[in-house]
């Protein structure tokens, strides 16, 4: 790859296409961008910055968008697995159960509904 290349971006694919490797086989909505442009790009991106395409489809370094997890995505990360439980019935341990429902219970005050 070199800056003789031709660079393209896709907005509906969120990336980037090089005329010398992938030919005719570019998404439609790609549009061409400079070697300088695609090497800003990439260095933005690999400092942190996200890549985001224009009202036309073009590129541009934005700050990255962290997404809003819902209640029940950030309780399911926490809660302890659930061969913890079965553990505990197999066992027939209660304090092993009492243990894995008060660590559920914490989770879900943790990241209550709503």
């Amino acid at each position: 790859m070199t800056n003789n290349d031709q660079f393209f971006y896709s907005k509906s694919k969120r990336g980037f296409y090089i005329a010398s490797v992938h030919g005719n086989n570019m998404p439609n909505d790609a549009v061409q961008i400079s070697f300088e442009q695609y090497q800003s790009l990439l260095l933005g991106q690999q400092n942190g910055k996200e890549i985001f395409p224009d009202d036309n489809g073009y590129p541009y370094l934005g700050e990255q968008t962290i997404p809003d997890f819902t209640y029940a995505e950030k309780r399911e990360k926490e809660y302890p697995p659930i061969e913890d439980y079965l553990d505990g019935v197999v066992k027939g341990d209660q304090a092993q159960i009492d243990k894995y429902i008060a660590d559920c219970q914490a989770v879900k005050a943790k990241y209550p509904k709503g």
